[in-house]
Formats: C-alpha cells, structure tokens, sequence
C-alpha cells in the first residue's frame, strides 16, 4: 500500500520535510464551519483516495491511527488544513515505510496465553462536538492483535466518565479475543490485565456505587465490574507515560512517539516499498 501512495501522491509531498510524528503534535482537524470555503472537487476526490489508502495501511501500523482517524472526519468535505494534514500523514508513511508491526512474542510453550489491555481516553479531544476519544492496544503473548481510535458516541462529563467508557469498550475486544482463542482451544490465563490512568475511573469500573453523575452511564457499562468480581479481568493503574495507548487518542509529540511506539511498531530493513 505505502508504493501505490507514493505512485499517487509523491508529486506532491516529494517537497516536504521529513515529520517526526504521523500526525500535528497537539492539533485536532475541524469539518467546515459555514461559510467556509473547502477544497475544489479535485482535490476533495484525492483527500478521499488518499485517506482510503491510509485507513488500509493502519491495519499494520497502529501508530498512524489518531493521525488517520482525525482525516476521516473530514471526508465529506475537507478544508485545506485537511489536504494538508493528509499530505503530512501520507509523507510520513512514505518516510517510514520500512516500519512494521512488532512481532515479537513473549512467550511459545506456555499453556495459558496471556492477554495484556492498554485503554486510554482524550477527554473533549473532538473540537467539533467534544467528545472524547477512545484507544486501545490488545496483546497476546506480547504481540499487538487488536488497536483502535475512535470517537465516543456520547458526551463525556468527566475526564473519568471518558476512560471509563474507554476502558468499558476495549474489554468488548478482550471478550472477543478471548472466545476466538477458547473456540481454538486455547486457554486464557485469567485474570487479563488492563491497564488505566486514571484512577477515577478504575474506582467507577470496581464498585457498584454510583451517584447521579455517573448514573447514566452505569447501566450500559456496568458488565465490567461483573468481570472484576469473576477475576476475568483485573485494572491496574498505570501512568500516563507508560500507557502505550496513549497515542490512540491524540497527536501526540516526537518525545511520546519515540517512547510508545516501539512497543508496538519496528523498524525491519528487509521491508521494502514495494513490499506494500
């Protein structure tokens, strides 16, 4: 995929710098405000073509994923702070594209595979309607399954109430993994870590109380505290600097990248351009 993206668009990001970081450190693309005058059509084709592709390359590179999900927000008319965006995300792929998935597993012989969740949140992180954003990176036996960043379908009221809805929806993955492996008869070592950093919300996803802030959330999310008591999984506070999600939720900065991402993507020399 990184050579037909450096086939469709290299004339027009050969010019540009070469990016420490995916996407913007600390920038958040906003739809077209009314009266705002977006791209010609065009371009707005090409913004499309090219976020296509890249949605296709995140299947192997979870570092791209904030920087693409914030593209996508814009695919039904992107503004020329969008084209631009998009151009920067396409010129990193392409100076990257001997970087790939970390496969490394922790352990082979093992009877019970080990499963390890990093969940995260940017609470209000969408300027558009300020919702929050979701990530998460799954592992199995250290190597990275299941990624993801996406916006929350509702209005957080709390940082808290943001990752703990996060930390609700990843468990959804781990329950999935964990029946995929159980149908190949694989057993799970129990309890599955997953690591939160906020301890607010590890309180709310522990106990059955709840008050009226964050009664309107208990109902659809409460099966996780289920899974607490039945040591499925346990939370575990973890600090920011060490959530590896961490940039699932936002774009974040070249010191942030160089720490997290290696958990996840590497770089191999026998991946060529044309290996995509």
């Amino acid at each position: 995929m990184v050579k037909k993206l450096k086939k469709e668009f290299w004339n027009e990001v050969e010019g540009l710098q070469v990016y420490d970081t995916p996407g913007t450190p600390n920038q958040g693309l906003m739809k077209l405000q009314e009266g705002e005058v977006g791209v010609n059509e065009k371009k707005h084709t090409r913004y499309r073509t090219g976020v296509s592709m890249l949605l296709y390359l995140m299947k192997t590179r979870p570092d791209l994923g904030n920087a693409i999900r914030e593209l996508t927000k814009c695919l039904s008319g992107p503004s020329p702070a969008a084209y631009k965006e998009m151009l920067r995300v396409i010129k990193f792929a392409i100076d990257t594209h001997d970087y790939g998935l970390k496969m490394h597993p922790t352990s082979y012989n093992e009877i019970e595979w080990k499963l390890v969740l990093y969940s995260d949140s940017d609470w209000a992180g969408d300027k558009n309607d300020r919702k929050s954003i979701s990530g998460h990176i799954l592992y199995v036996n250290g190597v990275p399954v299941s990624w993801s960043s996406r916006g929350q379908k509702t209005v957080a009221l709390s940082s808290a109430e943001a990752e703990y809805v996060a930390a609700s929806e990843a468990v959804k993955e781990v329950l999935f993994v964990i029946q995929v492996l159980e149908f190949l008869n694989i057993k799970v070592r129990n309890p599955v870590t997953v690591h939160v950093d906020n301890m607010g919300a590890i309180f709310m996803l522990e106990n059955r109380t709840s008050n009226k802030r964050t009664r309107h959330v208990d109902v659809r999310y409460r099966f996780v505290t289920d899974l607490i008591e039945k040591k499925v999984i346990e939370v575990v506070f973890v600090p920011t600097k060490k959530n590896y999600s961490d940039a699932q939720t936002k774009n974040i900065t070249k010191e942030i990248y160089q720490a997290h991402t290696p958990q996840y993507v590497e770089k191999r020399s026998y991946i060529g351009v044309g290996s995509g």
